[in-house]
């Protein structure tokens, strides 16, 4: 099997990405990613911005705090800079420069230029393909944000599922009042849970029913 999975934000959903990866061998799953746009492994992690949000983000100071966590939590975090506009004009020239050298010398975080969506897409598909068909890395969401309360763990536990995103899990959980009762639930009865169609139902278990090998 020469398919690759990404994790993509839903975020993500307007951008109009996704339609760039129906081109390319890989199965999307949208969730709602606490670090990043893109999971492509269990050290991976993309985050994509288009060079004006790059800039805004230097300003309004969310690019360090981002790059910080994608760091805390995946081994190999990258940042994707899209566009073919200059970086240079609403900043000072060296406040730009001083960043990227921040950000590949100091945070050692690769710093990936790409000239538009399609060229983007391409790039998110080989990364992942090297990582899973290659390197045969598992595409996990890891993050150490470990849940503290009952409900969270429950919460986090149905959200690993595939296509379930936490809004989806809350649903399932406030359905079947326990995650036991989510995963010993028929795939009619997960299909009466609003969010949960036919596709997601069989998927869920699929992955529940399956023997490991």
């Amino acid at each position: 099997m020469n398919r690759v999975l990404i994790f993509v934000d839903t975020r993500e959903n307007n951008s109009g990405i996704i339609e760039y990866f129906k081109q390319y061998e890989c199965d999307i799953q949208k969730k709602i990613l606490l670090y990043g746009d893109f999971v492509v492994s269990d050290r991976v992690v993309i985050e994509r911005k288009l060079v004006n949000d790059f800039v805004q983000s230097i300003t309004d100071k969310r690019l360090f705090k981002q790059l910080n966590s994608m760091k805390e939590n995946f081994e190999k975090p990258i940042l994707i800079i899209e566009g073919e506009e200059s970086l240079y004009g609403i900043l000072q020239p060296n406040i730009i420069r001083g960043a990227l050298a921040a950000i590949s010398v100091d945070m050692s975080i690769p710093i990936i230029w790409t000239r538009d969506i399609a060229d983007t897409a391409g790039v998110i598909y080989w990364i992942a393909r090297r990582e899973q068909l290659l390197e045969k890395r598992e595409i996990v969401l890891r993050n150490k944000k470990v849940p503290k309360t009952i409900e969270e763990m429950q919460n986090y536990l149905v959200s690993s599922l595939p296509d379930v995103s936490v809004i989806r899990a809350k649903a399932l959980l406030k359905h079947f009042k326990s995650p036991n009762n989510v995963f010993n639930a028929t795939e009619e009865e997960l299909r009466k849970v609003k969010g949960i169609g036919k596709g997601i139902a069989k998927k869920i278990k699929k992955v529940l029913e399956k023997k490991y090998s």
